[in-house]
């Protein structure tokens, strides 16, 4: 990083690392910093029912099985409101304490069969019990959920599909705080190990009411004002509460950890995402962060309170692996890149994808490398990868351009506009983020005898339609493993689609092993053994890098002047492929 980018950043870094000051100089212990993406299952939680025992209380009809015995309750964690003192009975925390009660000391007194308290035993059935006396401050505790609706009547397990927004509640937490506090009192033993600071980089929860400053658990400044779904947080689901994070998150992502990992303060970067999309959320950020720092994701398959939900032990991986530094190169520099840590595996953030909506259902893509070491034994790595990544990557954002070129059409007329990629503190523009579309590519797919150019005007109006309003924009073709070959129609038009300015990568299908060949001869990106999905994302990267492709005057006839422009565009854009 030049000297002059990590002014600007330390620059734009101040508020944050001024909120975190007195806090660091109070612990000896590192940091950690806890980001918060979209639709994130790790951060999900089962919804909160009306327990039997409110129920009890307020005369309502009970919970019961299949059979209508009553269902046993499941408590929540609760804060206590006042201090209460309660008799626990001794040797029932394990089936076989009783069989070594001569090594335990004596109980602190009695309970008879009226509930009535004594130090000393009156009869024999009075329970020996332990007195203890639990306290607001000790945090939190699993207790009967007495929540009903404003009517009166119970909370059941919701059904989300035609909920009204304003009749529902979440499920996904606002930040992590809450997760890792409940980690500690589940045994976790985190706050151990280090201290944590949370971010809501593009979250799952959000505060439709508001937040004032004094509640807030994450970083930040100031009261959090009313904050709407799919605009300021993103969870999925088929109702009301559900949106999906766009383009320009990217870039709030991206700025977030920035900002963030330069103030110094931390060991290294956890993100918190859901399962299907934080494959591409870490090659991301490994390719636009400028860190030395690790960057860890972790993802659920389970919500928080199901049988065997995974998340927790995910996160605690994550945290040993940053603590561990077995990612450090002899300079003490994250020689790895973004990973996925995960079922006990350390995945690259380049090669990770979900294959499967179970435990162990990720796999590594490419066939070279992807599993980089293991947890199962302490953090152990095993491969370490040759690509170009964070503080080392062409295309991170302190080596961004403050302006590229781009293309718009206007009357019929393609003409060349400046695009401002970063702002004057060093972020990354959300309106900067190119808009990168798919075309899929099959042997069998054109209709027979001579290419026929159009019968596919759907990829020439996809052009039309970027460049009417993205004037950053690209392609990725995904075609036959490993050469990714499409149809003579598809190459044809999108040939021409590059003789318009628009940049195409060519990725094989499906997770092939083969990289795709270098032919320097073409005009089209090879995506070396890149999956679609991450093609995508580096290309997307790589067009706020390096701007549009020179256009053709006239895309019929592109003259050799032109051609070779193009070529010499396309290699800027193939090394970047060939290196992240």
């Amino acid at each position: 990083m030049s000297a002059s980018a990590r002014a600007v950043l330390m620059t734009c870094a101040a508020a944050v690392s001024g909120a975190l000051v007195t806090a660091q100089a109070q612990s000896t212990r590192p940091r950690i910093a806890v980001f918060s993406g979209p639709n994130a299952t790790i951060q999900n939680n089962k919804p909160l029912v009306t327990s039997n025992k409110a129920r009890e209380q307020y005369g309502l009809p009970l919970r019961r099985d299949a059979s209508g015995q009553p269902l046993v309750d499941w408590p929540r964690y609760q804060r206590l409101a006042a201090p209460v003192t309660i008799y626990v009975e001794m040797f029932t925390a394990h089936p076989l304490e009783s069989d070594a009660r001569d090594l335990y000391a004596p109980p602190d007194g009695y309970v008879d069969t009226q509930g009535m308290f004594s130090q000393v035993r009156r009869h024999v059935n009075d329970k020996p019990v332990y007195v203890v006396t639990l306290r607001p401050e000790d945090g939190l505790y699993a207790l009967p959920y007495m929540g009903r609706r404003a009517n009166g009547a119970a909370w059941e397990s919701p059904t989300r599909a035609g909920a009204r927004v304003d009749q529902s509640r979440q499920t996904f937490v606002p930040d992590a705080s809450r997760i890792f506090e409940e980690i500690e009192r589940n045994g976790g033993e985190i706050r151990v190990k280090a201290d944590y600071d949370f971010y809501r980089a593009v979250p799952a929860g959000g505060y439709t009411k508001g937040l004032a400053k004094a509640e807030r658990t994450d970083v930040g400044d100031g009261d959090i004002p009313a904050e709407q779904m799919g605009v300021h947080f993103f969870a999925y689901g088929s109702g009301p509460y559900s949106a999906r994070a766009g383009r320009p998150e990217l870039a709030r992502a991206a700025n977030m950890v920035q900002r963030a990992l330069v103030t110094g303060h931390y060991a290294g970067a956890l993100w918190l995402e859901g399962s299907p999309t934080i494959e591409d959320t870490a090659y991301w950020l490994s390719l636009m962060v400028d860190t030395t720092l690790p960057i860890v994701a972790c993802a659920a398959h389970r919500d928080r309170g199901t049988v065997s939900a995974d998340g927790d032990g995910n996160i605690i991986d994550a945290i040993d692996f940053i603590l561990s530094k077995v990612w450090a190169d002899d300079r003490g520099r994250d020689r790895l890149g973004s990973v996925m840590v995960q079922d006990e595996v350390v995945f690259s953030g380049r090669e990770v994808q979900k294959g499967d909506a179970h435990p162990g259902g990720y796999l590594a893509t490419g066939g070279y490398g992807g599993i980089l070491g293991s947890m199962t034994a302490g953090p152990f790595i095993t491969n370490v990868p040759t690509r170009k990544h964070t503080w080392s990557s062409d295309v991170r954002v302190t080596a961004m351009p403050m302006i590229v070129e781009g293309l718009l059409r206007r009357d019929a007329v393609v003409t060349l506009v400046p695009v401002r990629v970063k702002t004057a503190d060093g972020e990354l523009v959300a309106a900067a983020i190119p808009r990168v579309i798919f075309v899929k590519g099959d042997h069998w797919y054109d209709d027979g005898g001579q290419p026929d150019r159009s019968a596919e005007r759907g990829i020439a109006a996809s052009v039309d339609i970027l460049q009417a309003k993205y004037p950053l924009a690209g392609i990725v073709a995904e075609g036959l493993a490993p050469y990714a070959a499409l149809s003579a129609s598809q190459e044809q038009e999108l040939l021409r689609a590059v003789y318009r300015g628009v940049p195409v990568v060519k990725a094989a299908r499906g997770n092939a092993t083969g990289l795709v060949r270098v032919n320097p001869g073409n005009v089209f990106i090879e995506g070396n053994n890149l999956t679609a999905t991450k093609a995508r994302l580096l290309l997307t990267a790589a067009i706020m890098k390096l701007g549009a492709l020179p256009a053709a005057a006239d895309i019929e006839h592109p003259t050799p002047e032109e051609l070779d422009a193009i070529r010499k565009r396309v290699a800027a854009y193939q090394e970047i492929f060939q290196s992240h």
